[in-house]
């Protein structure tokens, strides 16, 4: 999208700015809010002075809005919420929070018409009179995106802290009001038609994703010869299947072998290599950076060690998930919380198969307790060994 250019433009003096259009003004954010007011968390809801509380989690990020979805309660006496109150047209910005991937400094804007204060990790930003709100809510979006924040982060134990003094010291670029609310109006219809386009999109993603799942079921229950002979494989969730295939337990056509269980006391440090854990095995994938490692014998390489071929299966967690061992250039063992399959005839049997079917079985809710339908925790390899599947 291309944008019109203004007649005369100017250096902001703000490095990370750079030019402005000339009739704008520079000056530092806090001359854009009347202060931040911290929030208060309260007490136990009573029934006597209960008032919604707002808090991080509320906090539509892709929208810079507040949700309504999962509203807290507190208790919080008058005196104590009476200069907390928040209103139509405040901005919120989390003071304590954060993460790795996120950092603490989200602002959105608060658009409804109830009483409601604001937890004591989010504050309270009213905008002066001669600034939009909405206006306002984009440019602090804009400097959260580009980590403008991050110099006024501070971070002594696992929680990050914003220094709010600090951040409003930050320098912006700001236009007449009048100017502020037809930028806003433009950014909320773009924005407006671009998430329905995303939304499009997604839901064109879900139903390829359905009719992916539908084709891989299909091909590995019934073939892709609907010409020949079914008959009833005597498994509830495989149907009918090709009469010329073979149903059977796992273990008369794999090894089924659980990893080395991890025992720090025992590492000696002299047989050292990495070792893939529950969560490196995704669909499909398994990540081979920053592994940890332990001592794994020469003599346990056979059963603890991976060949190009073999099937990791997860023992725990997400129950079922697979992926294949592809390289052959390195040594890698496997803790407890993975299976590894492993065909025990190579010329009949391929793990990509299994692979297909072990993703169908988890669709169909085969790893399921039957009586709570939920997913069982851990899938011992007794278990496993003794599930049946339909092989060529």
């Amino acid at each position: 999208m291309s944008f019109p250019k203004y007649p005369a433009y100017k250096d902001s003096g703000v490095k990370w700015l750079g030019e402005v259009p000339e009739h704008w003004s520079v000056y530092s954010l806090k001359r854009s809010v009347e202060g931040c007011v911290n929030g208060v968390w309260g007490d136990e809801p009573d029934g006597q002075f209960d008032v919604p509380v707002i808090r991080v989690a509320d906090f539509d990020r892709d929208k810079s809005l507040v949700a309504l979805e999962k509203l807290t309660y507190r208790s919080i006496p008058h005196k104590d919420r009476v200069s907390r109150l928040i209103k139509s047209g405040d901005l919120l910005i989390e003071k304590s929070g954060g993460g790795e991937k996120t950092l603490v400094g989200c602002t959105v804007l608060f658009k409804h018409d109830f009483e409601a204060v604001t937890s004591n990790f989010v504050a309270r930003m009213r905008p002066h009179e001669d600034m939009h709100s909405a206006f306002l809510c984009y440019v602090f979006d804009r400097l959260y995106q580009g980590r403008v924040n991050y110099p006024a982060i501070k971070q002594t134990t696992g929680i990050q802290n914003l220094d709010s003094e600090a951040y409003l010291q930050e320098y912006f670029s700001f236009p007449s009001h009048s100017e502020q609310i037809r930028i806003a109006h433009f950014l909320n219809y773009e924005t407006a038609k671009i998430d329905a386009l995303i939304a499009e999109q997604q839901r064109l993603i879900e139903l390829l994703k359905e009719k992916r799942q539908a084709v891989i079921s299909h091909a590995v229950t019934k073939g892709l010869d609907p010409s020949v002979p079914r008959r009833d494989s005597g498994v509830e969730w495989l149907g009918e299947v090709p009469a010329h295939w073979t149903i059977c337990k796992l273990n008369f056509r794999y090894s089924v072998e659980l990893g080395k269980m991890l025992d720090e006391k025992k590492i000696t440090g002299k047989y050292l290599i990495p070792y893939l854990r529950n969560q490196d095995v995704q669909w499909g994938t398994i990540n081979t950076e920053d592994l940890p490692e332990m001592d794994i014998l020469p003599s346990e390489f056979d059963r603890y060690t991976l060949k190009v071929g073999d099937l990791l299966v997860c023992e725990g967690g997400d129950v079922g998930r697979a992926a294949f061992w592809r390289n052959d250039n390195s040594v890698i063992g496997y803790q407890k919380a993975l299976h590894r399959l492993r065909p025990r005839v190579l010329i009949r049997d391929t793990a990509e198969f299994l692979f297909f079917s072990l993703m169908t079985a988890k669709m169909r809710g085969v790893f399921e307790e039957s009586d709570t339908k939920a997913t069982i925790s851990h899938l011992p390899a007794e278990k496993f060994r003794q599930y049946k599947f339909v092989f060529r």
